[in-house]
């Protein structure tokens, strides 16, 4: 199959963390010719290193990445799939060249956990000149298009968590200092923390300083600018920063943490891949809905109360629970019930096809219907 997949990328890096993800698992995972149009290379270039940024076409991971600009190659043309990444519509000129070939076009939607997911997944969309898009939603459930994960993931996972000196030799070669590589070895709980400016970090770090386990943190740069501060506090925890790494090194920093606070859709996944104890920042959206699409997600997530109560706390700062939760949650019996969850969450969902091949069936069923 010859598919084109199409990325704007709105909230940095998680749009093109899902794309990309999603690009190699196509082309490597089932050997698709995979053409992905980026409108934003720089931050491609934070996740990924080796991409150009002022390359108009290259070629990485067995990919054909091409920059989407306002005037796209024209000699780039529609082939046996297009496939747009929330709702990004490929530009009129491409368009031309589907009503050519009518190939099979689906809107890759955002995740969700709401009930009326299901009952969309998959579904037509027929237009006026004649292309048909199809709906296509990722999901917790089998009647959805199921979660991006690649085969072996949990293997190379727990041969990581098995091995302390794994874990730090990964973290010193991304420039951890000694002192919080010995902390962790002194039993810490290492926490890494991804997240939006809203979040309220200084409740935590404060919680984290108040309780009776040490504790490092580990954050990208530039996320959480005022963190030097509330850590530079008498008990507060080691803050390690880190640079933006490629996305096989994310899934390690999580798989290497005891705790992960993620934000968007691709760090979300991957915090849950690496069956420990998440905090889940939504995408903040107005009127609230976005706490709704939370709610769902936590309907289904098996956690206790305590842990449960934290992610709605660090979802609406303004309330002024997280301190509080947070506390609640790693007292050590939520803790243990906390860590149990987050594994038996897992294994539920990784007993699941994952999204590429559900995705790819999907295409080579409409592919035969044309």
């Amino acid at each position: 199959m010859q598919a084109d997949i199409f990325c704007r990328v709105v909230d940095n890096y998680g749009d093109i963390g899902v794309c990309w993800r999603l690009a190699r698992r196509l082309a490597q995972g089932r050997g698709w010719d995979v053409r992905l149009w980026v409108d934003d290379l720089a931050s491609f270039a934070r996740i990924q290193p080796g991409i150009t940024v002022s390359a108009p076409r290259q070629q990485l991971g067995g990919v054909d990445i091409v920059h989407w600009s306002d005037t796209p190659d024209p000699a780039l043309a529609a082939r046996d799939v297009v496939i747009e990444a929330f709702a990004c519509d490929p530009p009129p000129a491409f368009l031309d060249s589907m009503r050519q070939v009518h190939p099979a076009w689906i809107n890759l939607e955002y995740l969700s956990a709401e009930a009326w997911v299901e009952s969309c997944h998959g579904l037509p969309s027929q237009r006026p000149d004649g292309l048909v898009k199809h709906f296509f939603f990722p999901g917790f459930t089998a009647a959805t298009g199921g979660l991006l994960r690649e085969p072996g993931l949990s293997a190379e996972r727990d041969a990581l968590q098995a091995s302390m000196d794994q874990q730090n030799a990964f973290l010193r070669a991304l420039g951890v200092d000694e002192a919080v590589l010995l902390r962790r070895q002194d039993g810490a709980r290492t926490v890494s923390l991804f997240c939006y400016p809203s979040a309220p970090v200084d409740a935590l770090v404060q919680a984290l300083a108040a309780d009776s386990r040490a504790s490092v943190l580990l954050v990208p740069e530039g996320i959480a600018p005022g963190l030097e501060a509330a850590c530079s506090a008498p008990g507060a925890p080691l803050l390690a920063r880190l640079p933006f790494v490629a996305q096989p090194d994310f899934d390690r920093l999580l798989w290497s943490s005891d705790l992960n606070f993620v934000r968007g859709e691709d760090s979300f996944i991957r915090a849950a891949w690496a069956a420990r104890p998440l905090v889940w920042q939504i995408y903040p959206q107005d009127e609230n809905i976005h706490l709704e699409k939370l709610d769902a997600w936590l309907a289904r997530y098996p956690a206790p109360d305590s842990a449960q109560a934290l992610i709605r706390a660090w979802n609406e700062p303004e309330t002024g629970q997280t301190q509080a939760a947070t506390a609640a949650a790693l007292a050590p019996a939520a803790w243990d019930a906390w860590a149990n969850a987050a594994r038996d969450w897992d294994a539920s969902q990784a007993a699941r096809p994952d999204l590429a091949e559900n995705l790819a069936d999907f295409c080579a069923d409409l592919a035969k219907k044309r």
